[in-house]
């Protein structure tokens, strides 16, 4: 399993426009083939900065998102409304405690 987290900072005034198109298209992306679970986050001191937290079957199936119709018509909405350029980690999971 891969677990891709991505940060993104976006300009004040466009937050409300990233928390619509990805309420708009959460389900779409957690129903893609390869992934088993999609969480948002917030910054609890800089309501700009959001992470995507998310988990892929391998690293095919999150290129296969990535070279997908979804992903390009979610990433042009969105990349217009930053402020800062995206960060993107791909890891492996080593421990999960409850």
């Amino acid at each position: 399993m891969l677990v891709r987290i991505v940060k993104m900072t976006f300009k004040k005034e466009n937050i409300a426009s990233f928390e619509q198109i990805f309420k708009e298209h959460q389900q779409l992306i957690r129903a893609f083939e390869g992934c088993s679970f999609l969480e948002l986050y917030q910054d609890r001191k800089d309501p700009a900065i959001f992470f995507t937290y998310s988990y892929w079957d391998d690293e095919t199936y999150l290129e296969r998102y990535r070279k997908s119709t979804l992903f390009k018509t979610v990433w042009a909405m969105t990349k217009k409304l930053f402020s800062e350029r995206p960060q993107a980690w791909s890891v492996d999971k080593i421990a999960t405690l409850n």
